[in-house]
């Protein structure tokens, strides 16, 4: 007998159970019957797929998948340039325009211990390499220690002003939790962390190639200069 509950299905065979995908247990048929039935609700997020296994007895067993609208387009997407976010101005911004560029990735904040050398240095390594297909996207975001609480326009005056960032900067994101921008959800599945996959501080980085496949994870104390022989690499310079 075989019963779902949850995301989880739980047998009297342990070995089966699985927690490949969620399960909707809604109608199971007579003992005499030779199927278990499993099966979706009208509710649109809800769609159907059968499949039959052994369940510990010999009736197979039917059963239907819920799909995620959010997690099925970040689970389908296989780049960084299937996505697309706003700039600092509101405005959006296709990744795929990048297809083609080296991009490091990296959510920045303006009051924190690591901004002077993060942001010195990462200017000095576009200035070097930007002509040769390095492009730096810089993500704000207030989540580590609130350093940065400036509006979009402030940070793009601190960053454009006292640093020269020429590299695009977007629109302030949460890079971690419920509200984690899709593109860092992306991020941070494809390259998971020392101690788990959120981010840890201001400055993680991220590297892509030119097909946009996250290739590296720098952690935030890993200074931009010292990455250069990565960014190198991708550029396909000896």
């Amino acid at each position: 007998m075989v019963y779902a509950s949850g995301r989880i299905l739980f047998t009297r065979n342990p070995t089966i159970a699985s927690k490949s995908a969620p399960f909707l247990f809604t109608k199971r048929l007579p003992s005499s019957s030779k199927h278990t039935l499993l099966r979706s609700s009208s509710n649109s997020s809800v769609f159907s797929f059968s499949l039959s296994f052994k369940a510990g007895v010999s009736r197979p067993v039917l059963f239907a998948l819920r799909s995620d609208p959010t997690m099925a387009s970040q689970s389908s997407a296989q780049s960084v340039h299937d996505f697309t976010v706003k700039d600092a101005r509101g405005n959006d911004v296709d990744l795929s325009n990048y297809k083609g560029k080296v991009l490091l990735i990296v959510n920045v904040a303006s009051q924190c211990g690591l901004t002077n050398s993060n942001y010195t240095e990462l200017a000095q390594l576009y200035e070097k390499y930007k002509e040769q297909g390095l492009e730096i996207l810089a993500f704000p975001c207030n989540q580590f220690g609130s350093q940065e609480p400036g509006t979009n326009e402030q940070i793009l005056e601190f960053a454009c002003t006292r640093f020269k960032a020429e590299y695009p900067i977007f629109d302030k994101v949460d890079v971690n939790g419920a509200n984690a921008a899709p593109i860092y959800k992306f991020l941070k599945s494809s390259k998971g962390g020392l101690f788990g996959d959120g981010i840890k501080w201001n400055f993680s980085k991220f590297l892509a190639d030119k097909d946009g496949h996250v290739v590296d994870r720098y952690a935030p104390t890993t200074s931009p200069l010292s990455i250069e022989k990565d960014v190198k690499k991708l550029l396909g310079i000896a």
